[in-house]
């Protein structure tokens, strides 16, 4: 038995919803060949895409931990072979070790006969996050899983909420050639935040949520703006400021850093607009000698999906 999926690009934290909010896109994303076999091991037979870079041990790979929790999750000891082919760019920031466990999950789930919605699967790409980053984070996983704009109210216990948010909206994402590790973007970050911050992105998270439900663009756009990881972490992202100002200028609803960067999003109103974000946002990375690549799409509301199987 052998089956095919696919699992797109993800933004985690959207400004303002540090380590809670994320959304899913059309494109790029990882896919994942998963074939059983009667040898109760996971193992990874091939990864194409990564420049040799990812460990082909399935225990320090996003895909084949994920695929052993989930295993141990329903109680069962079935061989499992990977073929991880990665589409996405190490350390982009558009959710890269996300996409690889989500394809996994998604494939071996659908091998087993679905016993786990999608929701429950999001508790095992967690922990293929933990071996990526060193934090078993959500907040592009539950996306990528269960498409659209995804809150992660709480940890303790575990609660994604998948927001039914405006479908009106088309993202742009931007990935200057640069490369940023997860696990050094949040080591900068301060252990406490002030209570002045804190009121403040409580009331644009709280904001952006009634935006989204509402169609409010306006109020979407005032609330995109993040008080605690992006004034720190703009400072690994040359020209940010500049980047930033130019897509909001062209139109976009607001700008900001695509989980821990170096990639940066925009939302936009419509796909025109979307991909003339991205234009010039491209512009202002170039005056600092940066290439990028640019990514224009819907926000994606299926998710990780089946492509074949046989």
């Amino acid at each position: 038995m052998k089956v095919r999926t696919f699992a797109p690009a993800t933004v985690a934290n959207v400004c303002c919803g540090f380590d809670v909010l994320g959304f899913a896109v059309d494109f790029p994303g990882d896919e994942v060949m998963l074939t059983l076999n009667m040898s109760q091991e996971v193992t990874l037979s091939k990864i194409v895409g990564d420049g040799g870079r990812l460990p082909l041990d399935a225990s320090k790979n996003t895909a084949g931990v994920a695929v052993q929790s989930f295993l141990k999750s329903i109680g069962k000891q079935q061989g499992v072979e990977i073929e991880l082919y990665k589409n996405l760019p190490l350390g982009s920031g558009m959710g890269s070790s996300a996409a690889s466990g989500v394809a996994a999950l998604v494939a071996i789930n659908h091998l087993m006969g679905n016993p786990l919605t999608r929701e429950q699967l999001v508790v095992h790409a967690m922990e293929a996050e933990r071996i990526a980053c060193g934090s078993a984070h959500a907040d592009n996983v539950a996306p990528c899983l269960m498409g659209g704009f995804v809150l992660v109210r709480d940890y303790n216990p575990l609660d994604v909420i998948k927001i039914p948010a405006t479908k009106n909206l088309y993202a742009t994402l931007v990935h200057p050639q640069i490369e940023l590790k997860t696990s050094d973007s949040r080591r900068v970050l301060k252990p406490t935040v002030n209570l002045k911050d804190a009121i403040a992105q409580t009331g644009n998270i709280a904001g952006l949520m009634i935006g989204l439900t509402s169609k409010d663009y306006s109020l979407i756009s005032r609330s995109l703006q993040d008080k605690i990881a992006e004034p720190i972490r703009s400072a690994f992202i040359p020209g940010f400021e500049q980047v930033r100002e130019a897509a909001v200028r062209a139109g976009a609803l607001g700008c900001g850093i695509s989980g821990s960067g170096p990639t940066m999003f925009a939302l936009s109103t419509d796909h025109a607009t979307a991909t003339k974000v991205g234009e010039v946002m491209q512009l202002e990375f170039l005056k600092n000698n940066l290439k990028s690549e640019m990514y224009v799409s819907k926000v994606n509301q299926e998710g990780a999906r089946i492509l074949d199987e046989k």
